[in-house]
């Protein structure tokens, strides 16, 4: 996992002492020292991102700063209202190493003397306090600067002093600033096989904040306790690697974070290729939500297919050969937490996610055609009450991560859906069966209703000709028939009576689904007096469709039902109001019914 994020890495503007950030002020100075203005950055929204920003090491020390782009606290000594003593004398102590620092730069660099001009006029630092209040920029803010129009981040003399800067420090020589010198111990490089004296502790992972990393950041190897190490090594010895390889590997993965991840729930998923794809080849985003071009109810399919196909006949022989990546993270007490990785290739991923799709195809519930493909969020959000008040990503905040990671891993890894997600699925119909009302709500309920059929198709290999997107009249299980039963009285109680509040899915659905054999039968037994209720043609429909669909339960009920055998009763009972709602057998009938309000 490491190695792969390292080679992306590689492929960035990657160096030890170097960081990508997102900057969102800038403030422009004279050439002699005059403060001018300061000016916003990025879309009003989120900032710039500013790539060779300089990063500064051993920052827990406490007492440092950055050079050159630091927060607007640090620079200006901006505070939000009733900050604590203690942090305004933290924050004074971290100014006044940053001015030291651009000062001793200003030494060799004379540009940067118009940097300390501002920054020790009190007046002018209080200007520009003012402005950065007016423009309502946060203390946590990132500044960078402007000297007669020019970024000094991007000068190359300013580069390489910081570089013979931290050099030195990290050696601890005589720069004033110095910290103790690492050890020199020489060891094998994990990620590059050489020999290295490997860095003490490695820089932090940031992005992971919305699932329960730390604002600061993450450390994704580290050894702050004496339990983490072994053979008295010390700190991130206990994982040797060079400065170069850690740089990378951490450039990498926040380069993904910010620009290749989804977040589901309380997980973010990162994922890359080997060899770098065009988005509207890649299937993990028709898997996350990026549209393809067909608005079809089997668009990501069809699209599927035709990669495929173009892959074996050579004319994207490239492709074939590529090998895709992907990392499901969340946060932990300032640690990066990795919940699953994945890894294989290309052709395999696009076969799999074809597969996921078509193991989850499932009718609509008005049964006039299939459902349209569902993203991962909308499968996640079928597994979990939706509230309207909400917005989906506060929904999605009731899933576990490890409910999260199961889905991720079943669909590109295309293996059987866990147990758990059933019995999930299974709750949340009994509780937000859907009503022709609510199509606002739909696609989440077809959703869930496919997870439940694509855990069914995978329990055997191959998959079960019996789990079909339609009814299946023929299907072997008892189980399925029950819904189907319950499905059909439930309607002929509609037609019979009209909405009578609290019908028979309303008071029976729960113990129908575990105890078909105790409630079904008393239930069949009542319809005669609905059928006495209906127009002749009418009757003789519903008492013909109940007839066939006892027909296929045999001598009886079963009389309890497990998880499964609650499963296909669901199913049966979801796909035979899809198919009368569709009029399969007999259009006039279901016509009839539909302007008599048929229901759940």
């Amino acid at each position: 996992m490491l190695q792969a994020l390292k080679e992306y890495g590689s492929r960035l503007d990657s160096e030890p002492g170097f960081k990508t950030r997102e900057v969102r002020w800038c403030i422009e100075v004279a050439a002699d020292g005059r403060f001018l203005n300061v000016l916003p950055l990025g879309d009003g929204k989120r900032g710039q991102m500013q790539l060779r920003c300089p990063d500064m090491h051993n920052m827990n020390a406490g007492g440092k700063s950055h050079f050159l782009v630091e927060t607007a606290q640090t620079v200006s000594l901006l505070f939000k209202a009733n900050e604590d003593a203690k942090k305004i004398a933290s924050s004074e102590g971290r100014h006044r190493f940053f001015v030291a620092m651009l000062r001793e730069a200003a030494n060799t660099i004379p540009a940067l003397s118009a940097l300390t001009n501002v920054l020790e006029d009190d007046m002018k630092l209080t200007e520009i306090r003012d402005v950065l209040a007016q423009h309502k920029a946060k203390p946590t803010d990132w500044l960078g600067w402007r000297i007669d129009g020019i970024d000094p981040r991007e000068d190359d003399t300013v580069q390489a002093w910081w570089r013979a800067w931290r050099h030195m420090d990290m050696r601890g020589g005589s720069t004033g600033f110095s910290t103790p010198s690492p050890s020199d111990t020489t060891m094998v490089c994990l990620l590059t096989g050489t020999s290295t004296q490997p860095l003490p502790t490695h820089p932090k992972i940031t992005g992971l904040s919305a699932v329960g990393g730390l604002g600061m950041g993450d450390v994704l190897v580290g050894f702050d306790k004496a339990a983490f190490g072994s053979f008295g090594l010390d700190q991130s010895a206990n994982a040797a690697m060079s400065a170069e390889a850690t740089q990378q590997y951490v450039d990498g993965l926040n380069d993904l974070i910010r620009n290749h991840s989804h977040k589901l729930a309380n997980a973010l998923v990162v994922h890359w290729f080997k060899e770098q794809i065009a988005q509207e080849d890649d299937p993990l985003e028709w898997l996350n939500g990026l549209e393809t071009p067909e608005n079809t109810e089997a668009a990501v399919q069809a699209a599927a297919r035709r990669l495929l196909d173009s892959v074996r006949s050579g004319g994207r022989a490239l492709l074939g050969d590529n090998r895709y990546y992907a990392l499901t993270l969340s946060g932990a007490s300032g640690r990066v937490m990795v919940r699953d990785w994945v890894e294989g290739r290309f052709e395999d991923l696009v076969r799999n996610v074809e597969a996921w799709f078509f193991d989850q195809a499932i009718t609509k519930w008005d049964g006039r055609s299939l459902a349209f493909d569902p993203k991962l969020y909308e499968v996640c959000l079928g597994l979990v009450r939706n509230d309207r008040k909400k917005s989906i990503s506060k929904n999605l905040e009731q899933l576990p991560a490890t409910s999260v990671s199961a889905i991720w891993k079943s669909a590109v890894q295309r293996l059987p859906i866990p147990q758990p997600l059933l019995a999930q699925a299974l709750a949340q119909f009994r509780a937000e069966r859907f009503t022709p009302d609510e199509r606002n709500r739909e696609v989440f309920y077809h959703a869930r209703m496919g997870l439940i059929k694509a855990y069914f198709v995978r329990l055997k290999s191959g998959g079960d000709p019996a789990m079909t997107a339609y009814l299946n009249p023929e299907h072997p299980d008892p189980a399925y028939h029950c819904g189907r039963l319950l499905a059909v009285l439930s309607n002929l109680q509609h037609a019979a009576l009209g909405d009578v509040g609290a019908g028979v899915v309303q008071r029976y659905y729960a113990a129908a689904s575990q105890t078909p054999g105790l409630i079904l039968g008393r239930l069949a037994s009542n319809a005669r007096n609905h059928l006495g209720k209906l127009e002749g043609g009418l009757a003789y429909w519903y008492e013909n469709k109940i007839a066939d669909v006892m027909s296929q339960l045999g001598d009886r009920a079963p009389r309890i039902l497990d998880l499964e055998g609650q499963g296909l009763f669901a199913l049966g009972y979801y796909q035979q109001l899809a198919s009368m709602r569709a009029g399969s057998k007999d259009k006039n009938a279901t016509t009839d019914t539909t302007k008599r309000g048929e229901a759940q």
